[in-house]
Order: C-alpha cells, then structure tokens, then sequence
C-alpha cells in the first residue's frame, strides 16, 4: 500500500536511491517505489512532464485522436495521463521495471505494456509506426545509453515527432553523456535520419534531491526531431 503521508524528506532519500550504478539493484528499487513514484515527485516540484507534452504540443499539428504514442520508460502512466485529457487515445509503453508497468496499467490507457530495459535489451516497437515518441527523464547515465535515441527514431513514422526531455544534470558522468547526446543527435541529422523541429531550455523543472537547500536543478531540454526520411 502506498504511503498515505510521504515528506519531501522522504521523497529525496527515495530520489537518491534511484541512482544506483547497479541496474539490477535500481530496477527492484523501481518496482518498490512504483505506488510512490507520483507523489514523491509531486513532493519535488517535478514538472517535466508537463513540460514536455507542452512542447510537444507547439509542434504537434496531427490528428491527436488518432494518432499512435510510443511513451518510453513510461513509468506509472504519468505521461499517458496528461495527455489523454489533451486528445490522445492510443499509447503503447515500455518500461525496465514490471511494478511500474503494473502502474501503468492500472490508468487502463495503454494499447500494450512491454517490459524492456532501455540499452540493454532492444526497443520492442515496430519500426516506423509511431506518429509520437516520447521519453521523459530516463536521458540520463546508467539508465538509457545514447545509442537508444537511434531506436526511438526507427519507431517514428517518416514525419513523426520524436520528443525527448532531459534535466541538464551536474557532475562528469552528467557532462560526458550531453556531449555524447548532442553528438549522436548530430550525426543522426548529418545522415538524413531526421531534422530538429525545436529546443527549448528552462529553469525550476524540479527540487534538487542532492542538497538540503530549496536550490532546483538549473536546466532541462527538450529536443523534438522530425523523421526526415523512411526508417530502414
């Protein structure tokens, strides 16, 4: 049962264990945490989520009915939440932990659950059958390698949007993975695979979990890319 009077104390110990370098380890801590993912990061002001479906939306210009989102390491549901009560019917999620997924499950939005870890095991969606992707906060070291960016471009369709927020984190390990990132985002464009639709930085995305202050993390960045030719 999840706990009726969570703290932010207590929702920032639970953010700090979550950076385990051992996947295995981080995955069973994500299967406890599933019933308080949502409040703990309600607790820290989280609001990348909300963040990124508005971006998506300034370049989004389909058919939200019917179009078919692809919510990676979608977590409780969160993202399929908010974005059914902008529209959007059809969503497939993937996520690395099962309790998680039993979550998301439980919002009875999603077509289909699949349960993958990101960079370890392949994407699990069809190629070219996304008018959307997204993946909101599992950007990161030790959660999604940089090379899965190439997968969720063979998701999209040839003129789907690809949106993918990230929080700007300090650190070298943080560092070396936006270098990689923007590299890999680099030459995926310099190969006709897709083009930038648009970025966006912000402040105040949420409550740092690291310091015993009221100091946010400073940036977060939203990337939303166009598929500018057939996926192969």
């Amino acid at each position: 049962m999840a706990e009726s009077c969570r703290t932010q104390e207590d929702a920032r110990a639970a953010f700090q264990t979550c950076k385990s370098p051992d996947a295995k380890d981080r995955v069973q801590f994500y299967d406890s945490w599933a019933e308080n993912y949502e409040k703990d990061h309600s607790l820290m002001s989280y609001r990348a989520p909300h963040l990124g479906i508005d971006f998506l939306l300034d370049n989004f210009s389909g058919s939200r009915g019917a179009a078919r989102v692809l919510d990676v390491a979608c977590g409780s549901g969160w993202i399929a939440k908010l974005m059914v009560e902008l529209g959007f019917k059809h969503f497939v999620g993937v996520d690395g932990s099962q309790g998680m997924l039993d979550q998301a499950a439980k919002t009875g939005l999603y077509k289909e659950l699949k349960l993958a870890l990101l960079g370890t095991e392949p994407l699990p969606a069809q190629t070219g059958a996304f008018d959307v992707v997204i993946i909101v906060g599992a950007l990161d070291p030790g959660f999604a390698p940089v090379s899965v960016v190439r997968e969720l471009c063979h998701a999209a369709k040839p003129g789907g949007l690809v949106c993918m927020s990230r929080g700007d984190h300090r650190g070298a390990a943080g560092l070396d993975y936006k270098k990689d990132l923007e590299r890999e985002l680099q030459l995926m464009q310099e190969e006709g695979l897709w083009s930038p639709v648009g970025l966006k930085h912000t402040d105040r995305y949420m409550e740092d979990p690291h310091l015993n202050t009221q100091r946010v993390q400073e940036l977060i960045r939203f990337y939303c890319l166009n598929t500018s030719l057939p996926n192969i």
